[in-house]
């Protein structure tokens, strides 16, 4: 064979192995995201461990702010009969929290995180719960909700409306300060200035096997700033815990 015909030959090779390599190449492409992931920090400012996590959500909420990751913190108020009395704690946390414990077989704790109603591990994991928002944003099926929210002078009013056709589903709706701050009296963290982002005030529970539009009510917050405030709900089957949808708005 003369240099030339080998020549011609390895060309012809060369375009053969090109053409054929490029529709596996298009095969392995990154897919788009599509998912969601809901945080459920339970936390207390009785706590020790508790700060780590919470400053872990403020970092979160920075990273992921253009992406569809909604966090929410719940202040529990078991830990108040310890010494310090947390002013953003209630019951209805304590209860939600204890609803998780027997649907996902776990310890009642803090600092615990859920996402998206599947998953728990401790609030301050942050390889664990990267690697899990990683995964939900690219894997979870999103259900639409869609968010509107205005304010009155006494209350808070928000429009939702879902797609949602599980009858067994809910749709909880938040009403969450995005960021506050407490110096500690008393407690395990005495003398420390706590800081606490995505603070559920309020969550109205609304039944989806009646209607999957409407409006629920919030009592305006003292000292209520819109900058400082939004709203985020999500879909929920009660008996399994897991989320099918999110959404939030801000203030008109």
């Amino acid at each position: 064979m003369t240099v030339s015909a080998f020549t011609a030959l390895l060309f012809a090779a060369s375009a053969f192995i090109h053409q054929h390599k490029m529709p596996k190449t298009e095969q392995h492409s990154t897919p788009e995201n599509s998912g969601f992931a809901v945080l459920e920090l339970f936390t207390s400012e009785g706590c020790s461990s508790c700060p780590a996590a919470e400053e872990l959500m403020g970092q979160i909420e920075k990273e992921y702010k253009d992406e569809p990751v909604y966090l929410l913190s719940y202040h529990v108020d078991y830990w108040n009969r310890l010494g310090w009395k947390d002013r953003f704690s209630n019951a209805e946390n304590s209860q939600r929290q204890q609803q998780y414990s027997r649907i996902l077989n776990s310890q009642v704790y803090t600092p615990q995180l859920v996402v998206n109603g599947k998953t728990e591990f401790v609030g301050s994991d942050e390889t664990n719960i990267k690697n899990t928002i990683r995964e939900a944003l690219f894997s979870s099926k999103k259900t639409n909700v869609a968010l509107s929210a205005n304010v009155s002078q006494k209350e808070i009013n928000v429009q939702y409306k879902t797609s949602a056709t599980d009858l067994k589903n809910i749709l909880l709706v938040n009403l969450v300060e995005k960021h506050s701050s407490t110096q500690v009296g008393k407690g395990e963290n005495e003398g420390r200035h706590l800081h606490h982002w995505q603070i559920v005030h309020k969550q109205n529970q609304i039944s989806l096997n009646k209607q999957a539009e409407g409006t629920t009510t919030f009592k305006l917050p003292e000292g209520f700033s819109p900058e400082n405030w939004e709203v985020i709900a999500f879909i929920q089957n009660p008996k399994t815990g897991e989320i099918s949808g999110s959404a939030k708005t801000i203030f008109k």
